[in-house]
């Protein structure tokens, strides 16, 4: 894709986050610059504390920046409230989070169907369809039926993924999305993603993993808050 006439899917400019503590100032991201295009496979690399966390919760609008502009699918985030930013998430991006905020309370399938009931998209028959072939494509099909509680952590981390892929999204979000999987499982998850890049869509993947890095077709990375390659 020629990146010079292409109008950019996200972009963030000149992005900065302070937190403020009883310590003092912390500044998270310092003055982040960049564009993602449809069809990128980014992966964002860094150590722990570089702001990739934060970066990522900037990007889907679950915390707001101190200053900048982050631009998604054309529409301003940044002057977005919660409300608005959250329709725009749900509406255009699949997230998958370090913490998996799996819904307790519903079942393996129904985590999954959510996302779909939300969005107003599928009849229920092609939700429950949609929503079992994925949690096949993650190998946990055979616990449709239970609760998220009673899966392993690398199990939640499945569903977390199946969940964000839901809508078949313009831009998945992952955090850490392989942090808890073995290599091979890691590698059909990769796979997966590789496939919604080729179907068009965009991928925005944060890791501290080499090993999964080596799949974008771009890659930055993050230190003290600063892109430096």
């Amino acid at each position: 894709m020629n990146s010079s006439i292409a109008k950019p899917l996200i972009e963030l400019r000149s992005v900065v986050k302070v937190y403020e503590s009883l310590a003092g100032s912390v500044i998270a991201l310092n003055g982040i610059d960049l564009q993602v295009f449809q069809g990128e496979f980014l992966v964002v690399t860094g150590k722990s504390g570089s702001g990739k966390t934060t970066l990522v919760n900037m990007l889907t609008g679950l915390d707001r920046s101190t200053s900048g502009e982050i631009w998604v699918n054309g529409e301003p985030l940044h002057r977005f409230g919660p409300e608005k930013a959250a329709r725009l998430r749900g509406g255009t991006m699949g997230v998958i989070f370090q913490t998996f905020e799996l819904l307790p309370t519903l079942t393996v399938l129904q985590n999954v169907m959510l996302p779909m009931d939300f969005a107003r998209r599928y009849s229920r028959w092609e939700q429950r369809k949609r929503a079992y072939h994925l949690l096949e494509q993650v190998g946990i099909a055979d616990h449709a039926r239970k609760l998220p509680t009673a899966l392993s952590g690398g199990q939640q981390q499945r569903l977390a993924i199946a969940r964000a892929m839901a809508n078949n999204p313009a831009i998945l979000v992952a955090d850490e999305p392989t942090g808890s999987l073995d290599s091979a499982t890691a590698i059909a998850v990769i796979d997966i993603f590789t496939g919604l890049v080729q179907e068009g869509g965009t991928v925005f993947l944060v890791t501290h993993d080499k090993d999964i890095a080596k799949f974008g077709s771009r890659v930055i990375t993050l230190s003290d808050g600063e892109i430096v390659m």
